[in-house]
Order: C-alpha cells, then structure tokens, then sequence
C-alpha cells in the first residue's frame, strides 16, 4: 500500500481487517510534499469540513454509504468532528492521530516510513496523492505510457479567533437555526470594493511549463472575480438565508468562517480558496470589515494536482490493464475530495481482497466507480469530480414524485436500499469492523 493519505489509510485498514499482511509505506516525515506539514496518516492538507452530512446532499449519502461499509475514516471523522451546522468537519490533528494510532496498533499492518522510487513486485495499491513526484512519478508515467493530467486546486486561509472584530459578526447557519458559521457582512460599496482589489491584487504565477487547469469545484476566489462583479456574490459570498442580527435584514454580501478545531480559537474561510500572493491575502482580506485587524494562522496557497485517465487505463476492478496486480485509488484516479478519495481507498481494497461485485450504479458508491471506469466516447475528456446526483440515475419515472425534495428523497432511499442488498451479497467479511 504505497500512500499514507484518506485512500491509502481506507484500503490499508480494509485489508487489514480481512486478513491480508498490509505494508503501508508513506514518505512522511522525510520528505513531505508542498502542501503536508505534520507526520501524521490521513492529514488533511486543506479544508477541515468533510463537506454536508445530510444524507439528503451528495456528500451526505457517501458518507452515510461509507459507514453502512465499516470505514475507518469516516469513523474517526465522526469521533472529532466539530460544529460545523450540516457539515461534519474534524479537529484535524487529533483525527490524524486516531487514523494514525488505529492502523499502528494493527498486528496485519506495517508501516514503512520511507520514499519509494519505484513500484514493487506482487499485488500493490498506489494512492500516493494529486502531488506525486519524484521517481515514483517517472515510473508510474513509463506504466501510462507518458500519459499525464492535472488540474490546479487551491487551499483557503485560516484566521485567529481572537482577531475577528466580533462587533462586526454575527453567528448563524444559511436556512438553520444554528450558530456553528461566523458570518462577516460586507456593504454593497464594501463587497465591489473587495472584488477590484481581488481582480487586481498580485496572484503567484504559474511555471512556465504550466497550463493552468481549475477544478470547477474548487475555483480561486480571484478566479470567480474575473469572470464578473457579480459571481462572488453568488457563490461563497452569498447572503441568501441570513439576516444579520444589527441590521434584522439580509447583507449584500458575506463571508462565512467555519470553527478549524474543536476549541473555536481558529475559524477557516470558506470557499475562499486562492493563489494571491501571501503579502496580498492580508491585505485584502483585512477589508473584509470584521477582518479588519485579523491574525492568519495560514494563508491560502496553490498546488497542482495530477491524475491519471482512469477510463482509458483502468479495468472493473480498478487494476492497471498494463499490470493487473497494481491497483490505483484515491485522487489520482480522478475523483475530487476528502470522502471521495476514501471511498476509492475502500473499493480498491475489497476488489483486491476478491470482492468481485461492482457497487450498483444507483448508489454513491456505484456513481464514483462508474465514472472512474465506463469507457468514454470518442473525443470526450474525462476530468475529475466530487459525488454529486448526476452521477446517479434519476428517480423512478413510473412513481416520480412532483417535488424536487421529493424526487431527491427518493433517489437516496433508493441508494442506500440497493447498498445494503449489496453488501449483503458480499462475503461476510466484506465489512470491516470499526
């Protein structure tokens, strides 16, 4: 098991739990990528938020999946998770930590801290990450036959508690009675403001052997300012569901803080991912009027993300067609996503421990895999992407609810209905016991 990350530490786990001998080798600490900072297994590298945990919203229902399925992951998530409204996100450092301890005290896991330059002999999983380099690069690159994509996505800014200006905030959830966000208003004279200084502020330039290619899920904030005025306000600075408490009406425009840990004494801004220039976040960010005298704790930053053309390159049971006994999960493999890349690690394990049943399609399981393996048409590009209902078919035409609340809460009974009766189907040790 080549990787320590959510795919790595998911599969090493899954194996372990069937009786499979796991050698778990990560590079951490003695070479750490441009985005890692501590040794510990499954560190989260940008947001804390695993995203909705609603099983009614996309991220929701894989979560619900992957807990239906034993991950450990997810059950970690769960033990330090912090208030975040719908969200489940975690104290990042004590969640890395249990993931870290939890496959330690494994007696069928081993891990290697060490680089590795090339792929091993014998049955392997490769989930080494979006930032794979060196020689293990260069050999996985000879397996594709040179074949290389990427995209760029980016990292947000955190924030000290105790330099928010909370005069100028107020706490509450979008359409909830809750107060697990941080909302900072912005005038409409203050927001247009804000976005001119976005546009014009100096960005860290790309090399020039370079193309830059956003994920669409996860675009720079000044990305989104140059394709107009207006679209910030719409997307990460949306007002929509929030009445500030001053004022008893709804801002122009906000930005939202989300708690980084479990005490409250950093908060993240959310969506508000960036390649500006470190000297530049501050003070642009500082006009944000509640940040006005704001401490970063860490600024936003870039990095590029490399995956492989899994359509193309991979078989049903996400083998590498070129050596069967490789396999690949996690991000490299096209998906985008903290619980994505865990779903992966999880499927990837259970095909190399013999499980030979795809999830169906109409779970969100089945919706990942299928996008992963269902052979393109001519001249179609594939491109990574995050769970979303697309990815699943729609709800059943012959009893299809008018509602769209409706339609949805139909298409996830539906899913975690035909998950179970799948899981059932699979040996009894296909779910791993957390």
């Amino acid at each position: 098991m080549i990787g320590g990350g959510l795919a790595g530490c998911e599969a090493a786990w899954q194996l372990a739990e069937r009786g499979r001998k796991v050698a778990l080798v990560e590079m951490k600490p003695a070479l750490l990528s441009p985005a890692h900072r501590t040794p510990a297994l499954c560190e989260l590298v940008c947001s804390n938020s695993l995203r909705s945990d609603d099983p009614e919203a996309p991220a929701g229902l894989l979560k619900a999946e992957l807990r239906r399925a034993g991950s450990l992951v997810i059950a970690c998530a769960d033990r330090h998770r912090v208030p975040a409204g719908d969200a489940l996100a975690v104290e990042r450092f004590g969640f890395g930590r249990e993931v870290t301890a939890r496959l330690a005290m494994h007696p069928n896991v081993r891990i290697e801290r060490r680089a590795i330059a090339a792929l091993p002999d014998g049955p392997t999983i490769v989930a080494t990450g979006p930032l794979t380099g060196g020689g293990l690069a260069r050999t996985v690159l000879g397996l594709l036959g040179g074949d290389r994509l990427y995209f760029y996505d980016a990292i947000a800014p955190i924030v000290d508690a105790e330099t928010i200006d909370w005069e100028r905030a107020f706490r509450a959830a979008r359409w909830q009675d809750s107060a697990d966000y941080v909302n900072c208003p912005l005038a409409e004279d203050e927001y247009y403001a804000f976005v001119a200084e976005v546009r014009a502020g100096r960005k860290v330039a790309p090399h020039a052997f370079e193309e830059l290619r956003y994920f669409e899920g996860c675009l720079p904030i000044e990305v989104m300012a140059e394709r107009g005025p207006d679209v910030l306000a719409h997307g990460p600075m949306r007002p929509v569901g929030l009445v500030d408490p001053r004022t008893g009406r709804r801002p122009f425009a906000v930005v939202q803080l989300r708690a980084e840990n479990a005490y409250g004494t950093s908060y993240n801004l959310v969506g508000f991912q960036t390649r500006l220039a470190y000297p530049e976040q501050k003070r642009i960010f500082r006009m944000i009027p509640a940040l006005r005298e704001a401490e970063f704790l860490r600024f936003g930053s870039i990095h590029r993300n490399a995956y492989i053309d899994s359509p193309a390159l991979l078989g049903p049971t996400l083998e590498l067609v070129a050596r069967p006994d490789v396999r690949f999960a996690g991000q490299m493999t096209g998906v985008e996503g903290y619980i994505e890349s865990c779903a992966i690690g999880l499927l990837a394990a259970w095909f190399a421990a013999g499980v030979a049943e795809a999830p169906p399609a109409t779970t969100a399981l089945g919706g990942l895999y299928h996008h992963l393996t269902a052979r393109r048409a001519p001249g179609e590009k594939f491109a990574p992407t995050n769970i979303n209902f697309g990815l699943l078919p729609p709800a059943d035409e012959r009893a299809r609810p008018t509602k769209k609340k409706d339609r949805r809460a139909q298409v996830v009974a539906r899913a975690l209905r035909d998950l179970d009766a799948w899981l059932r189907r699979l040996a009894p040790s296909a779910r791993a016991a957390i």
